[in-house]
């Protein structure tokens, strides 16, 4: 049928964004502050003072101190958006299949995007959409439900923040929010989106993202995650909160505390679904999609990107989509041709002194090595720091704020080599890395796929070195393949171990 056109069924929209019927809010009643005191960027630390007026997004004045602190100075390195590579990204395969596509885009424009966040993608440095966005930003703005694979680095964070943020700021407000009586009224938010994500370093990358493109509009950002002060999470949420980003743990809990209403929600986006399900929380996922207030699939719009599309996932799609368009990037589950992939043949007694030879050879950037075992990730970094290199590590043992401290030494480069077991290591962006050292190589291909996606991501080159030896044989067939996908070259010691273990059955 023709594309679904969210003016339909019973409760149309009218020019001031509210539903048709919906009680009148009383006056005086700020309704993006939802009744906290103020509203205001002071309070929040991301949008700006836009306001919604008689039908019409009034952005706010530009704040210099929140410009600099978002996209930086001129030039600031720190703020690289933009990898060189992004015309590189043209040759990414992408096919969308469904009924009525929309087509394809090739540039920031008005229509189909709204002109304050095309200032805003301007301001963050984005000069052309990648293939994603392409496809992703008319099928969201034809009010579509989409089932994307893409990897990480692909650009699929503005591939449903553009979009999503358009409408929101071509709409307005929507709904209403429910008259709560006394001191209730200041403490339950309503928002209109809501991004699921697996952790919290990706959840805190997508607030960063949506803090840049939100800024000056009417739409508040927050962020919530488990493993931190809930307190001021709440507080935040009280300021008011228009875009939710959340792990899905941390946001059950405060639907449970009352804080959280998913009656407005038109805009749901799961992240990262397959690592989601991967980390156990689909029951959470489940009761956040279905057990509570949240719109039906034919009262919202539902966006899924995962870098894989298993089995569990596309029961996912089946329940919570509706006549969905599915977009692949890429050869779903390959890794980008922007990674120089090589396999080196090294004993487990030589690892150390190759590892050494690789960091002086490949000095410059990040490098991030991948081990099997917490106690190999200390025994590791500590040899390193003992040979001089400024080395930091992750994994599961350490406390939040351990990790949040070597991650922080990693990305500003003051310890520019991270060593990680793979758990902790889930979710994590980091962007810029130049090296990734499979140093234990998973015996999970997929696994592989995931570690060495932490390069070459939006449009940079990267390397990724692989310790391989005879203890690694399981994954020898995967490994071939995916290096002939990827056009990279198979060294022969590989060819001939497949051959031996071939001989085995």
């Amino acid at each position: 049928g023709p594309p679904r056109n969210y003016n339909a069924g019973a409760q149309a929209f009218t020019p001031r964004g509210n539903f048709d019927g919906a009680p009148t809010l009383p006056s005086g009643f700020n309704r993006n502050g939802y009744g906290a005191p103020g509203g205001g960027s002071k309070a929040n630390t991301g949008a700006g003072d836009g306001q919604w007026r008689d039908g019409k997004h009034i952005p706010g004045p530009p704040n210099p101190r929140v410009e600099r602190e978002l996209f930086g100075a001129v030039n600031d390195p720190s703020k690289a958006t933009t990898g060189i590579n992004f015309e590189k990204y043209d040759d990414i395969p992408v096919e969308a299949s469904g009924q009525n596509v929309p087509e394809a885009i090739n540039l920031f424009t008005n229509p189909p995007l709204d002109d304050h966040l095309i200032t805003n993608i301007d301001m963050a440095g984005y000069k052309v959409p990648t293939p994603v966005q392409k496809y992703s930003i008319p099928i969201v703005m034809g009010g579509r439900d989409l089932m994307a694979c893409a990897q990480t680095g692909s650009g699929k964070t503005g591939g449903f923040l553009f979009p999503i943020l358009s409408q929101a700021f071509q709409n307005g407000p929507v709904g209403s929010v429910p008259q709560q009586s006394g001191f209730a009224r200041q403490r339950k938010a309503y928002p209109t989106s809501l991004i699921l994500a697996p952790t919290r370093e990706l959840v805190s990358q997508i607030f960063d993202e949506a803090r840049k493109f939100t800024y000056r509009s009417w739409v508040r950002p927050c962020v919530v995650y488990g493993g931190a002060d809930i307190g001021s999470q709440l507080r935040q949420i009280e300021r008011g909160c228009d875009l939710l980003v959340a792990t899905p743990g941390r946001l059950v809990d405060l639907i449970e505390r009352g804080r959280i209403s998913l009656g407005n929600i038109k805009y749901l986006v799961l992240d990262e679904a397959d690592r989601m399900l991967d980390m156990g929380f689909e029951p959470q996922i489940r009761r956040i999609v279905e057990g509570e207030d949240m719109p039906r699939t034919d009262m919202r719009q539902t966006l899924m990107f995962s870098a894989t599309f298993p089995r569990d996932i596309q029961v996912l799609a089946r329940d919570f989509l509706r006549e969905y368009i599915f977009l692949s990037v890429g050869r779903v589950g390959s890794t980008s041709e922007n990674i120089t992939q090589k396999v080196e043949y090294v004993e487990d007694m030589d690892k150390r002194s190759v590892l050494l030879d690789i960091l002086h050879t490949h000095g410059a950037g990040l490098t991030l090595i991948f081990v099997e075992t917490k106690r190999m990730a200390d025994t590791l970094s500590d040899f390193l720091i003992n040979q001089g290199f400024p080395a930091t590590s992750i994994h599961g043992d350490r406390t939040q704020r351990e990790r949040e401290r070597a991650l922080d030494m990693f990305r500003s480069a003051r310890c520019p080599i991270l060593v990680a077991t793979a758990v902790a290591a889930r979710g994590l962006d980091i962007p810029n890395v130049r090296h990734v050292v499979n140093y234990d190589l998973p015996t999970d291909i997929d696994d592989y796929v995931h570690r060495i996606g932490r390069t070459g991501r939006a449009g940079n080159t990267g390397i990724s070195t692989a310790f391989f030896n005879r203890g690694n044989r399981g994954v020898v067939r995967d490994l071939i393949d995916l290096l002939k996908e990827a056009n990279q070259e198979v060294p022969g010691f590989l060819e001939s171990i497949a051959r031996e273990s071939s001989g085995f059955g």
